[in-house]
């Protein structure tokens, strides 16, 4: 009879998780498609590459707006909305005549996608009991490690019967999430008393919108002339204009994005140190595969299965973290999965070419960011927010990782193509990603013990109700 009340949380859960995949597995089969893609409608690399800035930066600009809009209307209808736009947007890309179509369907992925992780996690943070809350995280975070471990491996299945199965197969697996979600997720509050702040939505908006389209064309081989060019320099002169517009608007507004002033709870401002932090980390993920071939001279098939250790370490390692948060509390992971962090990219900054050091360093890589992103900063964002602004908390943490990975993967490319060779250039950036992850290692010493913590949680949740 013990497990009895846990069967509905359980379905929930169930409904969250295979949402969440059908979003990861796009990302995770994007590299397997792009050269059939690219074939298909002729295209050279520049042109093929928006086929994932677009999908980029759509889902950055779509995060605040699909989160507040989920905290305003209801989780449940927000995310079964933001799954069947997913499955359109798939539909539109399997069927795209075009490449402009492509990238439409793209760019309603990307915006749909937005929706779907982080108002997963605020339903958990609704419906699950406190205490059960981690391993919730945790099973939710593992997603990605699955989907980069299966994903590779069924788009390679797929592309022998054409790169358009691999879209249109997401069309009957959101059908089915609708189905299930509209049956099993449970309803919450909507919070409509004043009226939707969209002079904050469209300044964020912008400022996010200039800011990704600014490090999405430039160009890392060309620092100087790429910073001083109309395209990026206006650009980032636009983001810089619209974020004080956005805080000036947001310290006047009647039922704000997003509260100024929760930036001033300490916990907050660590945890999102925290996601930029690994969103810096998690960049470096994508300048692997090149570093295997140049220290090892493989394949780019052999790198790829290279990396299996690490997705592996995501899998396995985020519903162990989860676990481990709801015994330990969320500094000792996160104090923790930053040491793994330093260790694992020291090990592969310093010796690449060794084979046992880069498994060893890769897996515990994949061990920290499994403790990061797949459960602790969630956890606390959900404790700290207020009851009306749980997704929107949940979307600052996506937000966050969103604008290190911009950053992280501008900065490495830079430094990559001004070295005197690609592999000393890698070597140098991950250094300086070790380093930028011990001050924010410092900083998390500040974050609240466990039994503040505790406390914390315990008065919010009398404050829930």
């Amino acid at each position: 009879m013990t497990g009895e009340p846990n069967r509905p949380n359980r379905r929930i859960l169930t409904v969250l998780f295979f949402g969440v995949l059908m979003g990861a597995m796009d990302i995770a089969i994007l590299g397997p498609a792009i050269p059939a893609i690219r074939d298909a409608f002729g295209l050279d690399d520049r042109l093929v590459s928006w086929v994932f800035s677009i999908w980029v930066l759509a889902n950055l600009v779509s995060v605040p707006v699909m989160t507040k809009l989920a905290d305003r209307f209801g989780r449940k209808r927000m995310y079964l909305l933001d799954v069947g736009a997913f499955g359109l947007g798939s539909l539109i890309v399997a069927t795209a005549p075009s490449f402009g179509v492509l990238l439409a369907g793209r760019a309603l992925q990307g915006m749909a996608a937005a929706g779907i992780f982080p108002v997963a996690a605020s339903v958990i943070g609704a419906v699950i009991p406190v205490e059960r809350r981690g391993r919730a995280f945790g099973l939710l975070g593992s997603v990605f490690g699955i989907a980069f471990i299966i994903g590779p491996i069924l788009a390679g299945l797929m592309l022998t019967v054409g790169w358009r199965w691999l879209y249109l197969t997401n069309v009957p697996v959101a059908f089915l999430i609708l189905v299930l979600g509209y049956r099993i997720l449970p309803k919450t509050e909507t919070n409509r008393a004043a009226p939707l702040d969209w002079k904050g939505l469209l300044s964020l908006g912008g400022a996010l919108l200039s800011l990704a389209y600014a490090l999405s064309v430039f160009d890392t081989s060309d620092v100087i002339g790429s910073l001083t060019s109309w395209r990026v320099l206006s650009a980032l002169i636009l983001a810089f204009v619209l974020i004080p517009v956005f805080v000036w608007v947001e310290k006047r507004a009647e039922d704000p994005v997003l509260r100024i002033d929760l930036f001033k709870n300490r916990q907050v401002a660590l945890a999102s140190v925290n996601a930029i932090g690994a969103g810096i980390n998690e960049a470096a993920f994508i300048f692997f595969p090149t570093i295997i071939v140049l220290a090892h001279g493989v394949t780019n098939s052999e790198a790829a299965f290279m990396l299996l250790p690490m997705m592996l370490a995501v899998a396995l390692g985020s519903p162990i973290a989860g676990r481990l948060l709801d015994r330990t509390g969320s500094k000792f992971i996160i104090l923790s999965s930053n040491v793994l962090l330093i260790f694992g990219m020291l090990g592969v900054a310093t010796s690449p070419s060794s084979t046992a050091v880069f498994y060893l360093g890769s897996s515990l890589i994949g061990l920290g960011m499994a403790g990061l992103l797949g459960s602790s900063l969630n956890y606390i964002l959900i404790h700290e927010a207020r009851k009306q602004e749980k997704s929107i908390s949940q979307g600052l943490i996506t937000l966050n990782i969103s604008i290190g990975q911009l950053f992280s993967a501008a900065a490495v490319g830079a430094i990559a193509a001004s070295a005197a060779t690609p592999l000393e250039g890698y070597s140098t950036a991950f250094t300086m990603i070790v380093v930028v992850t011990l001050v924010v290692m410092s900083l998390s010493f500040l974050l609240r013990n466990r039994a503040e913590e505790q406390d914390a949680i315990q008065a919010s949740e009398a404050s829930r109700g």
